[in-house]
């Protein structure tokens, strides 16, 4: 089944529009982002499906990740997103602490980074996989030989522990590009 993650500037807007069932975990509590816009088991007071989503995956049930996403909040329109990730960043600014900090799933990486320096969305996504707990072996690996050592490793399938399949290391590695571009326009702007 396939895993459908939309990162949204404010999550409940979208859903105040869009008829849904709110997704459940285990313990029977509401589920944080996902989301159900088909027909399931629900209950009618709290609004929660009655099948926990691992459940309702094995019976064909598909899920939809909402995420609330705050980067998002600066993006003017489609036009101004389109040109956030289209301009190229300046990547030597992933080597600052201060500003690797302020970004997006990598603040508190910023030894690592500055070591590594991804100088594109590719090698970005790379980092991002190779941050978690199953890829984390291959930091080494790509320390001493550079992000194309690990361009055949980095995304394969792992069972031990959480790692990121490459469609969502993508999909970050575009956010956090939008998101220095719009740091940076916000600092371009302050100063004229």
């Amino acid at each position: 089944m396939p895993d459908i993650d939309i990162d949204f500037a404010d999550r409940n807007r979208a859903l105040a529009v869009l008829q849904h069932i709110d997704a459940r975990l285990d313990s029977d509590k509401k589920h944080n982002t996902g989301i159900y816009c088909t027909s399931i088991p629900y209950n009618p007071i709290t609004g929660i499906s009655t099948i926990n989503y691992k459940e309702a995956e094995n019976r064909g049930y598909f899920k939809i990740d909402f995420l609330n996403v705050s980067v998002y909040e600066g993006v003017k329109s489609k036009d101004h997103l389109t040109h956030l990730l289209n301009a190229e960043p300046i990547w030597d600014l992933l080597e600052q602490k201060e500003f690797c900090d302020m970004i997006f799933h990598i603040n508190g990486y910023h030894n690592l980074i500055a070591k590594l320096k991804p100088k594109s969305i590719e090698e970005l996504a790379m980092f991002l996989a190779l941050i978690r707990p199953g890829k984390k072996h291959l930091i080494p690996i790509c320390e001493q030989n550079g992000f194309q050592a690990i361009e055949n490793d980095i995304w394969q399938k792992t069972e031990e522990s959480y790692f990121f399949k490459k469609s969502h290391a993508t999909s970050y590695a575009c956010v956090i590009v939008v998101q220095m571009n719009l740091i940076c326009e916000r600092i371009s702007y302050e100063f004229s």
